[in-house]
């Protein structure tokens, strides 16, 4: 089992934190980055424990279908003022939106 280290975490959250206003990453794309391609999931792990490394736009990051995280109230109005267009209640157009990245 891979573990969350603090180098991965770092390297999460460092992308995460550049990724633009009104644009959205996803887990794998984070995961392709990071050059860690096999641990999407991890990167959402890292993401849920973020709080405990300060202030990061974690709500920018969905999955590859673009959905929201499930039962992350607060994720949909931040993306909405941002202007991040929706497919429906719990996705994001992700053609639309998503970040080229690096």
């Amino acid at each position: 089992m891979v573990k969350i280290d603090e180098q991965f975490m770092r390297s999460v959250l460092n992308i995460v934190d550049i990724i633009p206003f009104g644009r959205v990453a996803t887990y794998g794309q984070i995961a392709k980055i990071i050059e860690r391609p096999r641990n999407a999931r991890l990167v959402g792990k890292a993401l849920g424990k973020s709080v405990s490394y300060g202030k990061h736009p974690c709500h920018r990051v969905v999955t590859a279908t673009g959905r929201l995280v499930p039962g992350w109230t607060d994720q949909r109005p931040m993306l909405i003022a941002e202007g991040v267009p929706f497919k429906d209640e719990n996705h994001v157009d992700i053609k639309q939106c998503q970040w080229q990245g690096i």
